[in-house]
C-alpha cells in the first residue's frame, strides 16, 4: 500500500468539492463525509440512508478496530445529506453504485473519483482513499493542536503514532523551534 497525504490547502479542498459538485451529489457527499468524519472508505460506503435520515449523529461500528464511533451531523454536511436523501428509500446505499442494483459503490471506484478530482484540482502528492480521513486529521490538529482527543477519535494506540499519520514532521517540529526561546 503507497502512503497517502493529507490535502492541507482549504482552497484545494474547496476547488476538490467544485469538481465533485459537477459529478453529482453522491461524489461531493462521500469527498465532505469523508473529510468532515475521519471514517475510513470500508465504513463509509457500507452506509445506508436510515444510517443518516432523521440523525444528528452518525454511529458507525468501525470495520478495523469493532469499536463503535459516534460523529455529528451538522452545517453544510447536514444540508448536503437532507437534500440528497430526500427522494431515497432507508435500505438505499448512501453511495450506490452505478454499476449494480441497490449495491454499494467500490473501494476502486472512490479511488477514482478522489484521485481523479484532486489531480483536476492540482494535487500531485500520492492521494488515495485514505486521503480523506487524514485530511480530517490533519485540519483538526492545525485547528485544535489536541493530540489526545485526535488520537482518541482516530482510535490510534499512542499519540507519537497520531502524529506521524498526519504528517507532523521534523521540519514542523524544526519549524515550531525557531521562535521559541526561554
Amino acid at each position: 500500500m503507497e502512503y497517502v497525504h493529507p490535502i492541507r490547502d482549504i482552497e484545494k479542498i474547496e476547488e476538490v468539492k467544485s469538481i465533485l459538485r459537477k459529478h453529482g451529489t453522491r461524489d461531493l457527499l462521500l469527498f465532505t463525509m469523508g473529510i468532515n468524519t475521519a471514517l475510513r472508505i470500508s465504513d463509509l460506503l457500507k452506509l445506508k440512508v436510515s444510517d443518516v435520515k432523521n440523525k444528528t449523529h452518525l454511529e458507525v461500528k468501525e470495520q478495523k478496530t469493532g469499536k463503535l464511533k459516534r460523529f455529528l451531523i451538522k452545517g453544510n454536511l447536514q444540508s448536503l445529506l437532507d437534500d440528497y436523501i430526500k427522494y431515497k428509500s432507508d435500505n438505499d446505499y448512501l453511495f450506490p453504485s452505478r454499476n449494480g442494483h441497490n449495491k454499494p459503490l467500490s473501494r476502486v471506484m472512490a479511488y477514482n473519483i478522489i484521485n481523479c478530482a484532486c489531480h483536476k484540482a492540482g494535487i500531485n502528492e500520492h492521494i488515495g482513499t485514505h486521503t480523506l480521513r487524514k485530511t480530517f486529521s490533519y485540519h483538526h490538529y492545525q485547528t485544535y493542536k489536541d493530540v489526545a482527543i485526535l488520537q482518541n477519535l482516530l482510535n490510534h494506540s499512542s499519540p507519537t503514532i497520531t502524529l506521524r499519520y498526519i504528517g507532523i514532521t521534523q521540519d514542523n517540529i524544526e519549524e515550531s523551534l525557531l521562535n521559541f526561546e526561554l
